[in-house]
């Protein structure tokens, strides 16, 4: 899937999320904050809609929307005003391993397999 990007009039070209970590917080607030407008316009909400429904001003929506700072409060607001909150387990998935229990099996002996005596005396 090809993804682009548009910021300060510069495009980016993504096949996915890795060219994301070159770029500056401010670089990467306004490609959020351009998802979330576009999240918006897709549900067909205009921004005063949007803003009373999340409980924030208008103000604070456009804020969010071109990039310059916000609160998390503010971003779950607007994501559940949007229907959207499973964008939040994306922004901060749950790790599929255990960091305890890599340390528990880095430490362990690596054990070999034994051959069975028909193996051993064949060679």
């Amino acid at each position: 899937m090809l993804l682009m990007l548009t910021y300060r009039h510069i495009r980016y070209y993504s096949t996915g999320m890795d060219e994301l970590s070159f770029m500056s917080p401010d670089e990467l607030q306004a490609v959020f904050g351009k998802q979330l407008k576009e999240l918006r316009i897709s549900k067909n909400l205009d921004q005063i809609t949007t803003a009373e429904k999340a409980g924030i001003s208008e103000k604070t929506l456009r804020n969010l929307e071109i990039g310059r700072g916000s609160s998390i409060e503010t971003l779950v607001r607007v994501l559940k005003a949007l229907d959207s909150l499973d964008g939040l387990r994306l922004l901060a998935p749950k790790s599929s391993v255990s960091p305890l229990a890599l340390l528990r099996h880095s430490g362990a002996s690596r054990r070999r397999v034994r051959r069975s005596g028909i193996e051993a005396n064949q060679k």
